[in-house]
């Protein structure tokens, strides 16, 4: 199997209303995000690729418009945790590239989520 990475960033605040207001993530606060999308496949296509990581610029359009510098609660319809989030931009990734396969995203250099179907 052969998997490629790409990786995208971007700043913004979210809170976690639905938990106890004496836990941290319950007050608004920020954090710069990075978003690796994992594409696999079997085989390569006649150029030698799993894709062409070019044709991944869609996704960093995406995040850069609908994400950077935003408040994500006012974004997305779900709990804005790093779970949920991998879930999202999985299932844009996938609608558009059948290779997903995964999708990490990491709230600090030592925490992050990953959906993986």
């Amino acid at each position: 199997m052969y998997r490629i990475t790409k990786e995208f960033h971007f700043s913004a605040s979210h809170q976690l209303t639905h938990l106890p207001n004496d836990h941290q993530c319950a007050r608004m606060h920020g954090h710069n995000y990075i978003v690796v999308v994992e594409l696999a496949s079997a085989h390569l296509n006649s150029d030698g690729f799993v894709r062409d990581y070019h044709e991944l610029k869609p996704l960093k359009t995406y995040i850069d418009d609908r994400f950077d510098h935003q408040h994500l609660n006012d974004v997305l319809d779900c709990a804005t945790t790093a779970e949920n989030m991998a879930r999202h931009f999985y299932d844009w990734c996938a609608a558009r590239w059948p290779e997903t396969a995964a999708v990490k995203v990491s709230e600090t250099p030592k925490t992050w989520a990953e959906y993986r179907p």
